[in-house]
């Protein structure tokens, strides 16, 4: 047997069958982008969600340590209702009511990023300020909410949340 009657011989795949399967492939893997798209964007809600709540709580627990007067009196500024009066209290620390070592009350290690923005920029509103208030009045910091323009999965705003 020659080389050429061996090459003859051996099957392989005709350039209509590699068109076709390269064609199935490319169907596939357009069907397969979108779900991706809405997994990752899915995941980003989920970790939107738990930022603000994470944040929220920090809030809270400053209220609460306010209220009960064991943050120092002098960390809570007059007319600030026991909130604190920026995110970055939250991460410096307050110092504590009647301590004289000076520790400090640390409710955040960081201001922890905005997985829609990308940055560590929030909304805030002050316990002042309208429900759906657009600026910040500055007394203190209330409620915080994403500064990302964009609409979530079920159709909400993510400056809604």
């Amino acid at each position: 047997m020659t080389r050429r009657e061996f090459l003859r011989q051996v099957a392989g795949f005709t350039f209509i069958e590699l068109l076709v399967t390269t064609a199935v492939l490319m169907v596939l893997a357009s069907a397969a982008l979108p779900l991706a798209r809405v997994t990752v964007k899915r995941q980003r809600e989920i970790e939107l969600r738990r930022t603000l709540r994470e944040l929220r709580t920090a809030i809270d627990k400053f209220k609460d340590y306010a209220d009960t007067q064991i943050i120092a009196p002098s960390e809570v500024p007059f007319g600030s209702e026991g909130y604190p009066a920026s995110l970055t209290v939250l991460v410096e620390g307050a110092a504590r009511n009647n301590d004289a070592s000076g520790s400090k009350i640390k409710l955040l290690r960081r201001i922890p990023i905005d997985p829609m923005t990308g940055t560590a920029e929030w909304g805030m509103r002050s316990y002042q300020d309208s429900k759906d208030s657009s600026a910040w009045g500055g007394q203190n910091v209330y409620d915080v909410y994403s500064k990302s323009d964009g609409i979530a999965l079920d159709g909400t705003k993510y400056k809604d949340w």
